[in-house]
């Protein structure tokens, strides 16, 4: 029995007294100390009022967006925000230390090594029911910590910002994309009725047949004064007087000149002699496709400033309620606790090995 104890003793000594005391000694003699740095944050939404409202400057702030911190939670613990913080910051030179290979990143950590050893040293808490997330971020001095915490909250908010921007476009491109043709629609329908009017030197065949039947009825009437002054001449003086022929000269060329305007309203007065209704037809077509153009560029117009106004509702921003700190002591590696668990361990271990062989050996 004496000899079990003895055996039991040195198994002890060997398998849990002896490592927790070089574990001791690597925790308080080896071990580099780490600052920590915490800070903050939640993703708030913006939405804008009616315009009565905005007209006061009244703007809502809305609750968290639960998606978005989703989105953060795991976006911080991921290995693109590595990589943006490793690119600002190197991570290697903050993190590797010389003699200390447990707490330190190794000298040829890989991205995959690094990105696990992240996970050590940023750790996220997350409050789903409020949507808060506070990060704690370790290094091996305070700046540094700092430094770190200041990257990811400065890339977390520069995602925000671009998820703001993906989701304004989203909303907006359609209507962008109708404003665009209806600019385009109107542009073309403007552009050809210019190329109508300087084609046939017209700019309203409307205006233009007006003053045509002006100078018509200018004419019938010269023509019924001069026919009326060719019946005095007549009854008042002999049919040689030269008045008599003149009359008759002026009534002739008048008649002439009104036969001529007549005949001028069934071909145009363009190089080509297109008949002047099918100018104005084609005038009258080209008139309401430029009104149809108008209207829809209005409509898309309108339906691109209400698009704008859905887009800002999808305003988000991140909502700093901790900065990054800047430790003033070091608080890990906890040292105790440390010691405590792999002391716990051992002698669990060493307990249950010591009972499995004694177990073993007593049915023997």
């Amino acid at each position: 029995m004496r000899r079990r104890h003895r055996a039991i003793g040195i198994s002890f000594l060997l398998v849990v007294l002896l490592p927790a005391l070089v574990s001791a000694a690597y925790l308080w003699l080896v071990a580099a100390d780490q600052y920590e740095s915490r800070f903050g944050f939640s993703v708030r939404k913006e939405q804008t009022q009616s315009a009565v409202e905005i007209l006061g400057g009244i703007t809502e702030f809305s609750g968290s967006s639960t998606s978005d911190t989703d989105f953060l939670n795991k976006y911080i613990r991921g290995r693109q925000m590595v990589q943006v913080v490793d690119r600002e910051l190197d991570l290697s030179s903050i993190y590797q230390r010389q003699g200390d290979p447990v707490f330190s990143l190794a000298s040829d950590a890989s991205i995959e090594d690094l990105e696990a050893y992240w996970s050590r040293v940023v750790t996220v808490f997350y409050d789903s029911s409020d949507g808060l997330i506070e990060v704690r971020v370790l290094a091996f001095d305070a700046a540094s910590a700092q430094s770190v915490a200041q990257a990811i909250l400065a890339e977390s908010s520069r995602m925000i910002n671009e998820l703001t921007a993906i989701a304004r476009s989203d909303v907006t491109r359609y209507a962008k994309d109708e404003l665009d043709r209806a600019v385009d629609q109107l542009k073309t329908a403007r552009q050809t009725l210019t190329e109508f009017r300087s084609t046939t030197q017209i700019v309203d065949p409307a205006a233009d047949i007006e003053g045509r039947m002006g100078i018509l009825n200018s004419l019938q009437s010269a023509l019924a004064t001069s026919l009326v002054d060719l019946d005095l001449l007549l009854k008042n003086t002999s049919p040689s007087d030269p008045r008599i022929i003149q009359t008759r000269q002026r009534i002739a060329a008048i008649e002439q000149r009104i036969q001529d305007e007549r005949a001028s309203f069934s071909t145009s007065r363009t190089k080509d002699e297109i008949p002047y209704s099918k100018l104005v037809g084609e005038y009258e077509a080209l008139h309401v496709d430029l009104e149809f153009a108008e209207k829809n560029y209005v409509a898309a117009l309108t339906g691109y400033e209400s698009a704008l106004a859905d887009a800002q509702k999808q305003s988000r921003y991140l909502a700093t309620y901790v900065a990054p700190t800047l430790a003033e002591t070091a608080k890990y590696p906890r040292r105790g606790i440390l010691l405590a668990m792999i002391a716990g361990f051992l002698a669990l271990g060493w307990a249950i090995a010591v009972l499995i062989y004694y177990s073993i050996r007593d049915r023997r």
